[in-house]
């Protein structure tokens, strides 16, 4: 009885995976089950920084080149680093592939401190109280080249964290969160 039990939890567990894979895009599965490096063309809107960086060669993270990551993705208003979930790197990468592009993706907001998270939202609306930006687990962007709108849609047809549509500040919002949409 008890190894048709582990049986069944087996069977149950590669099922539940099984149905969750299936879940994504062929092409976002793709670009994760094959082990090729995983290369980034950024600017920072604000900084005016370039950075080309590749930050996973195929088998790992590469340590030195998350590092220049979260320095460019640093809140420029404050200096401050903070380690930035490299799931974000991934998710944009797999967004390029998506959109068959490799043209720099402009970044708007990276991580921010507290204190510059609670400033923004005094300026204005639609600042998160709790945003996944202090977390470093958020950004907002736009790629050179590409229709905001097809931005969005690429970015939802992955159902891989937070999704927000800024078209009239020209810039998309993603995040490592839960999976969620907004306007």
């Amino acid at each position: 009885m008890a190894n048709f039990d582990s049986h069944r939890r087996r069977l149950l567990l590669l099922g539940g995976a099984a149905a969750g894979l299936s879940l994504l895009p062929g092409s976002a599965l793709a670009s994760l089950s094959t082990s090729r490096p995983r290369i980034l063309t950024l600017s920072n809107m604000h900084t005016g920084e370039t950075l080309k960086t590749e930050f996973f060669n195929g088998k790992s993270y590469d340590k030195d080149e998350l590092a220049r990551l979260n320095h460019f993705f640093r809140d420029y208003r404050s200096n401050k680093v903070k380690n930035i979930d490299p799931h974000l790197f991934d998710q944009l990468y797999r967004l390029q592939t998506l959109l068959n592009t490799r043209k720099p993706v402009q970044l708007i907001s990276g991580y921010r401190t507290l204190a510059t998270n609670n400033m923004l939202r005094e300026s204005g609306p639609g600042v998160a109280k709790h945003s996944y930006h202090t977390k470093g687990q958020a950004m907002d962007f736009h790629i050179e080249g590409i229709a905001l709108s097809n931005v969005r849609k690429a970015a939802l047809s992955m159902r891989a964290g937070g999704v927000g549509y800024y078209p009239r500040s020209n810039f998309v919002h993603i995040d490592t969160g839960p999976a969620r949409h907004w306007s």
